[in-house]
């Protein structure tokens, strides 16, 4: 907070040395300005988003126009996400998830290619998009690494498509390895899930939230979108039942275990702040609103993860849909009944945690050649 009010204060101070009127701010003036901040300051990562923030507040108020909030010539980065986010919207009808998570990787590829100098699309070559991918894959999962590709395959399509580069290099595009049913599902052990959820502070409102959302996680299966996406309305006290926005289009109805309705209560009664989103889940700090993706929900798990003193190879929301699964296995739940409780549209989506039943796989075991029997 105190960050926030030094910068705009900064920029009231440079606005009076300017001779300029609060009427007159819009982005332009705030990407000069945050041009000279980091001249002579370091600049911190949520210095812009503090000053767009300023300018909503502001428009909302009506002191300034609409239009101020409008993207600059200023960064050719930005016009080209904002121009690649109307192409996957307009002509290839891809869900918000997909609009939100393509811009980022772009972003990344395109300034680990061209770092501070001036981006040229019309000089990348292919062994520009091998050298990245060859850098890039080894550090991310190969489930991440193919969403990298898929992404700078539509990417380089749309500026084929729209002109801008003359050869197709989505066809350059390197294939990342990933076949199915290669890996073993991570979890946690029942003990390890309580032992996060103990960890929660409920004592304060964000440990109330964070509980709820553990909660959710770790005893329904929720996917990290369907926690962000859920809304008051879909909580039926009345019918014990809550509406689970999944995979679009699809909804599903749920029972809500005790524990569950519990910690949501006590949540949207003490934990969640007046605001007027219809969201569940809201941040914790101004503005009050919920999440923006996904990644905040992960985000919330590897902390608790952290707090918790665990130390999983995988730390994303996922891993508690993982133990949820395969504690059902163990208490004896088949593959169909846990295909039902996580949603999975496909059988074979859920065989994947046979591999983890190591009890009934023993069975399957054959001696080894030339072993004992």
């Amino acid at each position: 907070m105190r960050r926030k009010q030094w910068l705009v204060n900064k920029l009231s101070q440079w606005f009076s040395q300017q001779s300029l009127k609060v009427e007159e701010l819009n982005a332009q003036k705030m990407d000069q300005f945050i041009k000279l901040q980091g001249v002579k300051v370091t600049a911190r990562r949520g210095d812009r988003m503090t000053l767009r923030l300023l300018l909503q507040h502001l428009e909302n108020l009506g002191i300034i126009p609409s239009s101020s909030l409008e993207r600059t010539e200023d960064s050719i980065l930005d016009r080209i996400e904002q121009d690649f986010v109307k192409y996957l919207a307009q002509e290839r009808g891809l869900s918000q998830v997909t609009l939100i998570r393509y811009p980022a990787m772009v972003r990344r590829f395109l300034t680990g290619h061209f770092g501070q100098n001036t981006i040229q699309m019309e000089i990348l070559k292919a062994t520009d998009i091998t050298r990245f991918m060859l850098g890039y894959v080894p550090t991310v999962k190969r489930s991440t690494a193919r969403l990298m590709a898929t992404c700078l395959r539509a990417f380089f399509r749309y500026l084929y498509v729209d002109g801008i580069i003359s050869i197709n290099l989505a066809e350059f595009v390197p294939t990342v390895a990933d076949w199915r049913m290669t890996d073993i599902p991570k979890f946690l052990e029942p003990e390890e899930v309580k032992l996060l959820l103990d960890h929660c502070d409920q004592r304060s409102k964000a440990g109330q939230r964070d509980y709820a959302i553990l909660l959710l996680l770790a005893r329904l299966g929720l996917r990290a979108g369907e926690v962000t996406k859920m809304k008051l309305d879909d909580i039926n006290w009345e019918s014990g039942e809550l509406l689970i926005r999944g995979k679009e289009p699809h909804t599903d109805r749920f029972p809500i275990p005790y524990d569950v309705g519990n910690a949501l209560a006590t949540y949207l009664q003490q934990g969640r702040p007046s605001c007027s989103t219809r969201r569940v889940f809201v941040r914790t700090k101004a503005p009050y609103q919920g999440f923006s993706s996904s990644v905040a929900v992960c985000d919330l798990v590897q902390r608790a993860l952290l707090r918790a003193d665990l130390h999983p190879t995988h730390k994303g929301a996922h891993l508690l849909r993982h133990s949820l699964a395969k504690k059902m296995l163990c208490q004896g739940a088949s593959l169909v009944e846990i295909g039902e409780v996580l949603r999975h549209r496909l059988v074979q989506t859920t065989e994947i945690y046979a591999k983890v039943d190591m009890m009934a796989l023993q069975s399957l075991a054959q001696p080894w050649p030339g072993g004992e029997v």
